[in-house]
């Protein structure tokens, strides 16, 4: 141990959000996140590590009904997409409930930002750099979240030109997650 250490206290809080986070698909229906809370949140995502400080995500927080609803028949038509691709697997993975899109309390969608291109440093040799600083902060959200007593869970299941122009996403920038928060009715061992 370093005198840089935490304390044994603080150590099994970092610990303890890090084993209990789980890819949540229920959430309790009507929830909210209080704004200190998201805003919290979404300061940890920012602090997440990131190639050359690139800081290449944006996070877009959908309050619009209709753009929501707009979302979850994306995800659904790939849903349904996803099972005809799996044949004989198909009716097993529509029993799956894979998001929680329409219970969730708050639905942000992350984007790699369009102007990411112009970022050299860490990214020359390994552009996917930018992918990667994202989901730093995407597992920032997942931890804070779970340290505020909410729940994740990132839907990944859509096509990404569809979402982008659904949302108006400008050329160059892509959505790369879905992240569904809000109050869980628990959290399974």
């Amino acid at each position: 141990m370093t005198d840089h250490a935490f304390s044994d206290t603080e150590r099994r809080a970092v610990y303890r959000a890090i084993f209990e986070r789980r890819d949540m698909r229920r959430f309790v229906p009507g929830g909210t996140v209080p704004t200190d809370v998201l805003a919290r949140i979404l300061a940890a995502a920012h602090a997440a590590p990131s190639v050359g400080l690139m800081q290449p995500w944006r996070f877009l927080r959908i309050t619009d009904p209709a753009l929501r609803t707009g979302i979850h028949g994306l995800v659904d038509d790939e849903r349904r997409r996803t099972a005809d691709a799996l044949g004989q697997r198909e009716s097993e993975f529509l029993a799956l409930k894979v998001e929680g899109i329409l219970d969730c309390a708050e639905l942000i969608v992350v984007a790699l930002g369009d102007d990411r291109q112009r970022h050299v440093f860490g990214r020359r040799t390994m552009p996917q750099m930018d992918l990667a600083s994202a989901a730093c902060a995407i597992q920032n959200v997942w931890l804070a979240a779970r340290c505020e007593g909410y729940g994740v869970g990132w839907v990944s299941i859509f096509e990404p030109a569809d979402l982008a122009a659904l949302l108006s996403i400008p050329a160059g920038a892509e959505p790369i997650a879905v992240l569904c928060l809000g109050e869980v009715p628990d959290f399974p061992d």
